[in-house]
């Protein structure tokens, strides 16, 4: 009998231990070779293990059970038999007609009725101390039913009676009640480490700033359907923006560095880290040298990467590495937030909905698309003129960005 050990394979550099997930199969099931057997969270992203031979599996590791790298988690036997077809369960036997049919109920002997509680001059009077606190709380006598003898209203029941003194004399409420606990993913708990940390080891600051959108609306309204055609992907607005940050980080070099201990590392290029909403939560894929992209690259890039996060698909290395976060909570309708930085680097920017709103043009009041925009900064290593320098390049990108991002040349900048 040939035998198959599957270990864990490791997910990339630093990883030493990944959360089985999901098992694909069940023991006992035949599986064919690179077919997906199990998915498994690390601290960086959810991967899918695949089968490395093709034969009947035998499960080593329980579903939320954290494991080794390295360490076996499933046997293949490799000699095993393909069978031919999915096994058919066999038939239930029919069911005696006889045990579909009720037994007929069994006569019950009535029960006597029970005799009504005899009405006197007690029934309903309260007590007087019932009554003391009835006349404190506002609650008619009528509105309460005594439990004492003969029906009278007995001090509890008063008291009881003007518990709600808002909205009815009930007493207990009815819903659900129901909770429920659920072990968080190796993902989820690493990220939670990570903006904790960040929270206590960074002097982080948050500046703000307003974007006018109009240009950006003009250029996409004009060409979108054009640059669709011949480049087979939409001009959004992360493109634009992408643009403007790589071009900002450029101009204030330190707030595309990281600290480490008592050193500042400074990059010449810009790794664009992305957030992108997912099944397994928030991912923060990576476009390499976007300072070198076009709007084409960078949009065909966020897209190739936002299908690979929805499908479960995204790597390691996709998700490992960054200088600068951008991340898009006006997506969800935030209007104005507080992003927190994406450690190890020292800053992010936070985009935000778009609303219509007044604005002084000129000496004139005229409504303009405008966004909210925030960089959220490690004060260690940013000064706050770098971080309002930075914001304020970026918004004239976005304000003017034929000039600024297209050389002046919209067509040309947009390769049409």
């Amino acid at each position: 009998m040939s035998i198959l050990e599957m270990k864990v394979p490791s997910p990339g550099e630093s990883i030493t231990e990944v959360e089985i997930a999901t098992w694909l199969v069940k023991d006992g099931d035949y599986v064919e070779k690179d077919q997906p057997i199990a998915e498994v969270d690390s601290d960086k992203a959810t991967l899918e293990l695949p089968a490395e031979q093709s034969g009947v599996i035998t499960l080593k590791a329980e579903e939320g059970e954290v494991v080794q790298v390295g360490q076996v988690v499933c046997l293949i036997d490799m000699d095993a038999a393909k069978p031919n077809g999915a096994a058919t369960p066999a038939a239930e036997a029919p069911k005696e007609e006889a045990s579909n049919v009720a037994e007929p109920a069994k006569q019950e002997a009535p029960k006597p009725a029970v005799a009504p509680a005899p009405q006197t001059y007690a029934t309903g009077a309260p007590s007087p101390a019932a009554k003391k606190i009835l006349d404190e709380k506002g609650v008619s006598a009528s509105q309460v039913t005594g439990s004492g003898r003969d029906g009278r209203i007995t001090k509890t029941d008063a008291e009881l009676a003007a518990v709600p003194s808002m909205g009815g004399n009930a007493i207990n409420s009815t819903g659900s009640r129901n909770a429920t606990t659920t072990k968080l993913s190796v993902l989820r708990r690493k990220i939670a480490s990570r903006l904790v940390s960040v929270k206590n080891e960074t002097a982080m600051l948050t500046t703000f700033n307003e974007v006018d959108m109009s240009e950006i609306f003009r250029l996409r309204k004009l060409y979108k359907e054009e640059f669709a055609a011949k480049h087979g992907v939409g001009l959004g607005f992360m493109s634009f923006f992408t643009k403007a940050v790589t071009r900002a980080l450029q101009m204030y070099p330190d707030v595309n560095a990281s600290i480490d201990g008592d050193y500042k590392i400074n990059y010449d290029f810009c790794d664009i880290s992305i957030a992108v909403s997912g099944p397994k939560g928030l991912m923060v894929p990576v476009m390499r040298n976007a300072e070198n992209m076009s709007f084409r690259g960078i949009e065909a890039t966020i897209k190739d990467l936002a299908i690979k996060v929805r499908d479960g698909k995204i790597s390691v290395d996709e998700m490992t590495g960054g200088t600068f976060t951008i991340t898009n909570g006006g997506t969800f309708g935030s209007m104005l937030s507080t992003p927190i930085i994406n450690p190890p680097q020292s800053a992010i920017l936070g985009m935000h909905n778009i609303i219509q709103r007044p604005v002084a043009v000129d000496g004139q009041v005229v409504i303009r698309p405008m966004m909210y925009v925030a960089m959220s900064y490690d004060h260690r290593i940013i000064d706050g003129k770098e971080s309002v320098g930075f914001l304020v390049a970026v918004k004239e990108a976005i304000d003017n960005p034929v000039e600024l991002l297209m050389g002046g040349d919209e067509r040309r900048g947009l390769e049409l």
